[in-house]
């Protein structure tokens, strides 16, 4: 893995940096002490009537809890909690009630935000004993970030990993399906981790992970036993599947979910294309292809595809067959409801989550462990999906799935006689 050398002289950027790091921090932690205070009196506040036979009020403040740092994005902070006497019991189970914090739980060390960046920096290649020497300086503090601090997070995703690919996919509909490969240039114990990944829509229009597994070079066995896994855990097949062409998924789809509709993702093929073609000819060519996925309808794609074939296909016959070869497929998104059009073209979720993992070319040193590896995506997805937005018209994902016909991106009105036929 990647080695990080720490400065042995300790130097840092500079006294005016440090100055505004200082202050960024002495904010941070006075508006977080503001806001525990606060929550703590309105919880007391909540249950101010509730007294004991002697007239004493339940729930008190009752001190501080002793000092503790927390990791946040403007560095490390010292953080003292106010602490709550809450000495009401469960009346079913008897229980005593127990004040906990949503701004600060108490287990909690780092903020989320920098629970994210953790699984981002192993996919880059840092490795678990690194995390101090890199990020330690940094954030002003090496609490949480240990080689041991690492471990355990890393078991814990590790399990966590496993709990999800073992849950049951009965009671989740997913109408569209997204798939890509993704290499990650990290020297593991055996060879490098490609990342069969698969994203959902379902019913109600939300963008979620459906499947992460580590395959063999995308191949077609690889991605056919983790369709089937899907399947057996009760996973119905999509309306829509959208990848590269490349990919071994396809294979996978056809025999495992031969109902499924294919399309070819235009980020994929627009890339493909420009390989095969001079980097002179790069800009009409981008051109000629945004008129392509880019058409009012299919008709008008159709025509602009032709426009493509005449122009690039006797010099750069193979730039040119790159699109017709594939051209129902990477025009089956007209099929569907336009306002659908925007997601169906690309397999965008997957890229953009994993851009900084995937363009990286750098091969760090060491091996790594694959279970780790794939635990860190995991993680990694997990934490993006909260930002996926949702596809446009939502309520039209469920015509889509009851078969409702949609020609250019219109739903097709049946006629009067056929929506109410004659009674007997």
């Amino acid at each position: 893995m990647l080695t990080v050398v720490p400065d042995p002289a300790g130097r840092d950027s500079g006294g005016p940096a440090c100055l505004i790091d200082e202050i960024v921090r002495e904010g941070a932690r006075r508006m977080l002490a503001e806001a525990l205070q606060a929550e703590v009196d309105a919880y007391v506040a909540q249950f101010a009537s509730e007294r004991d036979e002697d007239g004493r009020r339940l729930v008190v403040r009752n001190g501080y809890h002793q000092p503790r740092e927390v990791l946040i994005s403007a560095g490390s902070v010292e953080v003292t909690a106010p602490r709550v006497n809450d000495r009401r019991a469960d009346p079913v189970t008897g229980e005593r009630q127990r004040f906990s914090s949503a701004i600060l739980p108490p287990w909690a060390r780092k903020t989320p935000k920098v629970t994210e960046v953790l699984p981002l920096l192993y996919l880059h290649g840092l490795s678990s004993g690194d995390f101090v020497p890199a990020l330690g300086q940094f954030l002003g503090s090496s609490a949480g970030l240990s080689a041991a601090v690492i471990t355990r997070l890393t078991e814990t995703w590790k399990a966590e990993q496993k709990a999800f690919a073992a849950r049951d996919l009965s009671s989740v509909d997913y109408v569209y399906v997204w798939a890509d490969g993704i290499h990650v240039n990290i020297r593991l114990e055996e060879h490098e981790l490609c990342l069969l990944v698969m994203i959902g829509v379902r019913a109600d229009g939300r963008k979620e992970l459906i499947a992460l597994a580590d395959g063999y070079r995308e191949s077609a066995e690889s991605w056919a036993d983790l369709l089937r896994d899907c399947r057996r855990r009760g996973m119905r097949a999509p309306v829509l599947a959208v990848g590269d062409g490349a990919l071994g998924f396809w294979g996978g789809l056809r025999e495992v979910f031969p109902e499924a509709g294919e399309g070819r993702c235009w980020f994929h093929k627009i890339t493909n294309v420009l390989a095969a073609l001079p980097k002179s000819a790069h800009p009409g060519a981008k051109k000629a292809l945004a008129e392509i996925w880019n058409a009012e309808d299919k008709d008008h794609a159709r025509t602009a595809a032709k426009a493509f074939d005449a122009a690039y296909g006797a010099k750069f016959p193979k730039a040119a067959a790159k699109v017709t070869d594939d051209l129902d497929q990477l025009l089956a998104f007209y099929d569907y409801p336009a306002e659908h059009w925007v997601h169906l073209r690309t397999t965008n979720p997957i890229e953009s989550t994993f851009a900084t993992v995937r363009h990286r070319t750098k091969i760090t040193r060491g091996p790594g462990s694959r279970a780790a590896g794939l635990a860190m995506a995991f993680k990694l997805i997990e934490a993006a999906q909260d930002r996926w937005r949702l596809v446009n018209a939502p309520h039209l994902v469920a015509l889509v799935r009851a078969g409702t016909p949609f020609v250019n991106g219109k739903l097709v009105e049946r006629p009067a006689d056929e929506a109410q036929p004659e009674a007997a």
